[in-house]
């Protein structure tokens, strides 16, 4: 009798150790995600410089871009699969310096001598729309083109030349597939799996704008706690190498380009926004400039280039 007493106890042991165990794993694992109640409101901010090298002729040429961006984000609507957050500038600070142009402006400070300012005053408290997952796939971002539809109306006074000038810099700079394009690297896109510390995971997007090519983007769970998540992240730039595109004066070129993305994100895990996101992104290559009898290029020139981008962001919870 005491022999079988011993053999159950010692079966019910064995019975309870993969119990505790699984336990214990399930309590090392989170969930990770976008969630969002309609109301709520948000405040992002937002401060980069990007910088462009290119040598023609041995004579290195430098082009910049500095934001200085306050926006708002309401959440108007969640259903399943789906939430709909309302973005609108409320400042907005661009500094662009090229070979012979320079444009500074505050859209908030009225400056007569400079077209931008008009029309990135008419953006802001306007609001567009961005669909957005569960996951942090962005769905659709709808009104914006709309805005810069609107505001290239500011350029009507100018030259055409001039005006297709302003209106490739707005587009470039502000339109849905350069936003699109920033969002998807501000945030994270989180796996539908449960994940533990050490876990990666990737995914891949298009190059949206200027540049045609591909950006593979990896995730590391560094640590985590009830409140916040910290996640660093990495990217991998590639370019085509024979797809055209069209740098800022006009030039048709081809781009073979690689680079590196590197982020870190401290995340809350209320909402799965990033409340502070620092990311550096540095890319080298060559343009090769086609020949453009318009331009003076007799024949397709190789150009040695390379782009450098500082950034950090700020979101706080305001309602």
């Amino acid at each position: 009798m005491m022999k079988r007493f011993l053999v159950s106890m010692a079966m019910g042991a064995v019975l309870a150790l993969p119990v505790k165990a699984q336990s214990d794993e399930k309590r090392d694992y989170i969930d990770l995600g976008y969630s969002f109640l309609k109301g709520q409101q948000f405040e992002l901010k937002q401060e980069s410089r990007s910088e462009t090298y290119t040598t023609v002729d041995d004579v290195m040429q430098r082009v910049t871009r500095d934001f200085n961006n306050t926006i708002s984000i309401n959440i108007e609507d969640v259903i399943p699969g789906h939430a709909y957050l309302t973005f609108r500038y409320k400042e907005l600070k661009f500094n662009f310096n090229a070979r012979n142009q320079n444009i500074l402006v505050d859209a908030n400070v009225p400056n007569d001598k400079e077209p931008f300012q008009a029309a990135l005053k008419s953006i802001l408290d306007h609001p567009f729309t961005v669909d957005i997952s569960s996951s942090g796939f962005i769905n659709k971002i709808t009104g914006l083109d709309d805005l810069l539809d609107k505001a290239s109306a500011t350029f009507s006074n100018l030259k055409d030349d001039e005006q297709e000038a302003y209106k490739k810099l707005m587009k470039d700079q502000f339109g849905t597939n350069a936003f699109r394009s920033w969002l998807e690297q501000l945030l994270v896109i989180y796996p539908v799996r449960s994940i533990k510390t050490g876990t990666r995971w990737e995914e891949n997007v298009p190059i949206r704008t200027g540049l045609v090519g591909n950006i593979d983007l990896y995730w590391n769970l560094q640590t985590w706690d009830a409140q916040t998540a910290k996640i660093d992240g990495t990217g991998k730039i590639s370019t085509n190498k024979v797809e055209t595109f069209t740098i800022d004066d006009g030039i048709q070129a081809t781009a073979e380009i690689s680079g590196d993305i590197m982020t870190n994100y401290l995340i809350d895990r209320n909402t799965g926004l990033p409340s502070i996101c620092a990311q550096n992104t540095e890319m080298n290559g060559t343009y090769t400039y086609k020949a453009n009898k318009a331009k003076r290029i007799k024949k397709d020139i190789k150009v040695p280039v390379k782009i450098v981008t500082n950034a950090s962001y700020k979101i706080k919870q305001m309602k």
